[in-house]
């Protein structure tokens, strides 16, 4: 049977360009959504879920007998990067692009919907998956926990992520560690301002403060092993506010925590807030910690990742084994922290603009290599009907 079968490339092209259109950040991809649904009530799926986490969106398409359940994820939202293209479907909503290619994502995800309409499977069922709230690590977790998918357990779950540096169409795959885990920290450190001409009669955070990003700092280095890759970025400090006359009594310093498996981010959580409860201890300041967008490791599972080197095999795809993971995070790491599956890159050029940049721009024409992979793919969980 052809993959090709049901597609329709142009419209999907069409798509995307308007979900480009219509970027919305984390948490409010409402308008994308309610396009994502009218866009799958067109294909006929069997079921329909909405507001799954936020705004997720999830259509099941059945098989004629019992089998297994495969689960394939794509993202709503888009990032708070302005449009720097001159496009014609460029964003309408200010300060907020599609910078990640997750609209692209989703235009491969409706495909697979597309293909869906046409066949449905012989055995078991296929589950497509529109997340929201991907880049701040939140919506992955809210699905699972939503109460629309509490009896939902693929038995595989599989996405993609496109990937500029790497050859047009390539398929990137590594099995274990596919994308780090990462968490954010806020510290605030609070003490009590005085008169700048007399700082001995308040508490100022200032030396804390100082202290505090040279030990966050040095956290890989001094603790982890040799083998437990680990990153720790300080992103923000401020101290006080704009008053010459002042001296202050607020401090705030964030970081990024970043390694590639959970244990490892656990221990160096607990030294960073050691470290934090240590320096207010000593200047007497007040503490408060917040950790915010907390990313688990994507784990690839072997089979899982197996399935995916047949299927890009099968289409005369280019394949490439990634020699260490990705230090980016994705959250389709909380998927696989509890079903089998795997993440694979798709190269998006090796000139194209990096995920995140203001220029960066999906290409169209990788669209039906996706859905060509994805095809491939449930055709090996389960028996098409020919």
């Amino acid at each position: 049977m052809s993959t090709n079968s049901g597609l329709d490339i142009k419209k999907l092209v069409e798509l995307r360009h308007e979900l480009h259109s219509l970027a919305e950040v984390s948490g409010e991809e409402e308008q994308t959504a309610s396009r994502i649904i009218d866009f799958l009530k067109s294909t006929d799926p069997d079921t329909l879920l909405t507001g799954l986490g936020g705004h997720g969106v999830l259509a099941g398409f059945e098989g004629k007998k019992d089998g297994p359940t495969i689960l394939i994820r794509c993202e709503l939202d888009a990032l708070p990067i302005p449009e720097e293209n001159d496009i014609d479907y460029r964003s309408g909503n200010p300060q907020t692009g599609h910078k990640c290619g997750h609209d692209g994502h989703m235009a491969i995800i409706c495909g697979v919907a597309q293909w869906l309409g046409e066949k449905r499977p012989k055995l078991g069922d296929v589950l497509l998956l529109f997340q929201p709230a991907e880049e701040t690590g939140e919506g992955a977790r809210r699905v699972l926990q939503d109460q629309g998918f509490k009896d939902i357990t693929p038995d595989w779950v599989f996405a993609l992520h496109n990937l500029p540096g790497y050859e047009k169409g390539q398929i990137v795959v590594r099995e274990k560690a596919f994308a780090a885990a990462s968490i954010g920290l806020i510290i605030r450190l609070k003490g009590e301002t005085s008169h700048a001409a007399h700082p001995d009669e308040g508490k100022s955070p200032a030396m804390a403060m100082s202290h505090l990003i040279g030990d966050l700092s040095s956290l890989p280095q001094f603790h982890t092993g040799l083998a437990q890759a680990a990153k720790a970025t300080v992103i923000h400090a401020r101290l006080g506010e704009r008053a010459f006359g002042t001296s202050p009594g607020f401090a705030e310093v964030m970081m990024t925590l970043r390694t590639y498996d959970d244990d490892t981010l656990e221990q160096l959580k607990q030294q960073a807030v050691t470290f934090a409860k240590g320096h207010a201890e000593t200047y007497n300041l007040g503490l408060e910690t917040e950790w915010v967008e907390s990313f688990s490791a994507t784990v690839n599972d072997t089979e899982a990742v197996e399935i995916i080197r047949s299927a890009a095999k099968q289409n005369e795809f280019s394949l490439l084994e990634k020699a260490e993971p990705f230090s980016w995070s994705e959250d389709f790491g909380h998927f696989t922290d509890v079903f089998p599956g795997a993440m694979f890159g798709l190269g998006a050029g090796i000139d194209q603009s990096a995920l995140h940049a203001s220029d960066y721009d999906f290409p169209d024409d990788l669209i039906e290599t996706g859905v060509k992979m994805f095809a491939k793919i449930i055709e090996q969980c389960m028996a098409i009907d020919n």
